[in-house]
């Protein structure tokens, strides 16, 4: 397995792979070359502050991803640039799971996150995904508190 950081090439799979992590979620409005196009801009106009990492086995089809959003935060005496973190659409593909691509995926995206100079990295995870998150040292914590919209 490697683990990279992706580039523009590799808007298609990151497409392909968004569009398969959502289809029991949401009705597919777009095709998938629609949505890579759509991709293509986002990630043009959020590409200082989102970063993905890939996995690919022998073949160069990716078959894993996981994004970070880097955030910068308020400057405060003595530590003028701060920065958050949060791992962002982790996927693996569903006949390649249990191998640890996962794992090795969001150990990147925290990596990078931190040698930016990160303190803290964040997620969001659905229950079967939590204890992977735990053993990666991921902790619960109180204090980070959220509103949902209205």
């Amino acid at each position: 397995m490697r683990i990279s950081q992706a580039n523009a090439d590799d808007v298609a799979d990151l497409a392909r792979l968004l569009w398969l992590d959502t289809l029991d979620e949401e009705p597919a409005q777009l095709s998938v070359d629609a949505f890579a196009a759509d991709l293509a801009k986002w990630w043009a106009a959020h590409q200082d502050s989102h970063v993905a990492f890939v996995a690919r086995l022998l073949r160069p089809e990716i078959v894993g991803m996981a994004w970070v959003a880097l955030v910068p935060r308020v400057p405060r005496p003595g530590a003028t640039s701060r920065l958050s973190a949060d791992i962002q659409s982790v996927f693996v593909m569903p006949n390649q799971r249990g191998q640890g691509i996962g794992s090795a995926l969001v150990d990147a995206a925290s990596e990078h996150a931190t040698r930016l100079g990160s303190l803290r990295v964040t997620v969001r995870s659905g229950r079967k995904a939590v204890p992977m998150y735990q053993r990666l040292g991921f902790q619960s914590s109180r204090q980070l508190l959220q509103r949902p919209a209205d």
